[in-house]
C-alpha cells in the first residue's frame, strides 16, 4: 500500500488559514486597545490624580494637606488672634493672600480681672475669625493656644486662675482641637524664646552658626524681654539663676543647629508697668517731672492706682531721666562683672546680639513719636539716640501742645509720650548697655517670601507645636 505523507505545520496553517484569521483578528484589536487605554487607578486615587501631587506607594502625586494652628495671644495690652499655616517642611504657606491672619482688640484679658465670663467672651470675635479662616474639614486637627502674659502674671490672688478657667471653657466648646494645657500663662522666658525663634525663623537664620543670628528685645506692657545666642564658652560660664528665676541660658535645637540661648524676661519693665515702677519713686506730696504740663490725675495698673502729677513748670527730661535710671536699679547688686540692671547678668554680649532687632511698643512709640516718619514701615533703622532726641522735644510740651501736635493719638499716650520715650532711651542705653549710636532695626514685620509677618511670639509658639507632631 502507498504510505501516506504527513501533513507539515506550515501546509497546516495554509489550509486552516480562513478559521485562524476570524480568531486572531478579534484578539489583536482587544490587545490593541488595552495597551492604548490609560492605566486605571483604584477608585479613591483617581478621583485625586493631579500631577502636582504624590503617593507614596506609586509615585502619582496626590494633595499636601496644610497644617493649621490658631494662637491666641493674651497680652496686658490688648488680646489677639494669630492663624497660620505650614506645608510639611515647617514652612510658611499663605492663608488667602497673607502668611497669617492677624486681629486684634484693644482690651486685654486683665482688664476683665472681676469680671471673668466677659473676658472670655471678649475673645468670642476673635475665634469667630479663626473659624473663619480654617477649613471646616481641619477643625478636629487644628490645635488652639492661648498665652497670657505679663498682664496676667502681676493679677493678685485668683484672678488670674478664675479667667483662664473661663477660656478654657470657651476654647473647649469651640471646633477646634483643645488640651487644658494649651491655655496658660506662659513665662516670660517661654515669651522671649519664642519671639527669638520667630525673628530668626523669619529671617531665614535659623540652621546658621549662632554669631548669623539676631539678638532681640520685646517691649510688652508688662514686661520686657531679652533674648540672643551666646557663644558655648559663654554657656559654660553662665552664673546659676537665683531662688525663683529661670536659667538665664535655654540649649535649643533648631533646623538642625544647636543653639545656647541666653533669654531674661524683666517682670514689671514693660512699657505700662514701667510707668507705675516711675510713679512709685515719686513722693506723695510732689509732682512728677515726666509728665506733660497741665497733668493732674492718677495712673492705675494691675488694679492699682498711682498719683500722677506735673509740675507746674512742666515735664523736665534731665530730671525725668533720672528717676527713670533710678526706677531701672542699675546699680543694684549683680553676682556677675556683666549685667543689665536689678542684679541681673547680661549674657555676657558677644556676636549673638552684634545685630539687635526691637520690637513691640518701641515700634508704637517710634511712629507715634515721629521717629518713624512712613505710616506704613513694617521696619526702620534708628539710634537709641533717636529716641532720646524725640523725649527732649516732647518733653517740654504741655498737654495742649501735645494735644495741638500729635492729634491722632489717644489721650493716655499724649500724657505718658515723655516718659515712655525717656524710659526705652534709659533700657536700652542705661539698662542694656547698648551705645547711644548704635544702629538698631525696630521692626513690626519682617518680609517673608516677598511678603510681611508680624514678629510677635506666637509664630514662634505655633512652629513648636506643629513640629512636635501635636497635630
Amino acid at each position: 500500500m502507498r504510505r501516506l505523507r504527513r501533513e507539515t505545520f506550515p501546509e497546516k496553517c495554509h489550509r486552516y488559514r480562513g478559521v485562524i484569521f476570524v480568531v486572531c483578528v478579534p484578539l489583536a484589536l482587544i490587545s490593541v486597545v488595552l495597551v492604548l487605554m490609560p492605566r486605571i487607578l483604584d477608585p479613591p486615587s483617581a478621583a485625586r490624580y493631579d500631577s502636582n501631587y504624590e503617593l507614596p506607594s506609586n509615585n502619582v502625586r496626590v494633595p499636601e494637606q496644610k497644617r493649621y494652628a490658631v494662637i491666641f495671644d493674651a497680652g496686658s495690652s490688648g488680646s489677639r488672634v494669630h492663624v497660620f499655616s505650614f506645608d510639611k517642611n515647617l514652612q510658611l504657606v499663605k492663608v488667602g493672600d497673607e502668611f497669617e491672619v492677624f486681629k486684634q482688640l484693644p482690651h486685654g484679658l486683665s482688664s476683665y480681672a472681676l469680671s471673668p465670663k466677659e473676658g472670655a467672651a471678649s475673645l468670642q470675635p476673635l475665634l469667630d475669625i479663626a473659624l473663619k479662616v480654617v477649613p471646616a474639614e481641619q477643625y478636629r486637627t487644628t490645635p488652639v493656644l492661648l498665652g497670657a502674659t505679663a498682664g496676667l502674671r502681676l493679677l493678685p490672688g485668683d484672678q488670674a486662675t478664675n479667667l483662664l478657667k473661663e477660656v478654657d471653657t470657651l476654647l473647649m466648646e469651640s471646633s477646634f482641637k483643645f488640651k487644658p494645657e494649651w491655655v496658660s500663662i506662659i513665662d516670660g522666658t517661654q515669651e522671649g524664646s519664642y519671639q527669638w525663634v520667630t525673628v530668626n525663623y523669619l529671617l531665614k537664620r535659623l540652621g546658621q552658626s549662632f554669631d548669623q543670628t539676631v539678638g532681640i528685645v520685646d517691649l510688652g506692657g508688662g514686661s520686657v524681654q531679652m533674648a540672643y545666642a551666646i557663644s558655648d564658652n559663654d554657656f559654660l560660664s553662665a552664673p546659676k539663676p537665683r531662688s525663683g528665676e529661670q536659667a538665664y541660658v535655654r540649649r535649643m535645637s533648631l533646623l538642625g543647629t544647636s543653639y545656647n540661648l541666653y533669654v531674661h524676661s524683666y517682670l514689671s519693665y514693660g512699657l505700662l508697668a514701667a510707668r507705675a515702677e516711675v510713679l512709685k519713686l515719686v513722693d506723695e506730696s510732689k509732682s512728677c517731672p515726666c509728665l506733660a504740663k497741665g497733668f493732674e490725675g492718677s495712673y492705675i495698673y494691675a488694679g492699682q492706682e498711682y498719683k500722677a502729677s506735673a509740675s507746674a513748670d512742666g515735664g523736665d527730661y534731665k530730671k525725668c531721666r533720672t528717676l527713670v535710671v533710678n526706677a531701672l536699679k542699675v546699680d543694684q547688686t549683680c553676682d556677675s562683672l556683666k549685667c543689665t540692671f536689678g542684679g541681673t547678668w547680661s549674657g555676657g554680649g558677644g556676636a549673638g546680639m552684634k545685630s539687635l532687632f526691637v520690637a513691640s511698643f518701641f515700634f508704637d512709640r517710634a511712629l507715634e513719636a515721629g521717629i518713624v516718619t512712613d505710616p506704613d514701615a513694617a521696619e526702620a533703622v534708628v539710634m537709641p539716640s533717636d529716641f532720646e532726641a524725640a523725649a527732649k522735644k516732647i518733653c517740654v510740651l504741655s498737654i495742649d501742645e501735645l494735644a495741638e501736635e500729635y492729634p491722632k493719638l489717644k489721650e493716655d499716650t499724649r500724657k505718658f509720650l515723655c516718659m515712655d520715650l525717656t524710659y526705652q532711651y534709659s533700657l536700652l542705653v542705661s539698662g542694656f548697655q547698648v551705645q547711644p549710636d548704635t544702629k538698631i532695626t525696630l521692626v513690626k514685620k519682617v518680609r517673608y517670601s516677598g511678603s510681611f509677618v508680624e514678629t510677635a511670639w506666637p509664630l514662634g509658639s505655633a512652629i513648636e507645636l506643629v513640629s512636635q507632631n501635636k497635630v
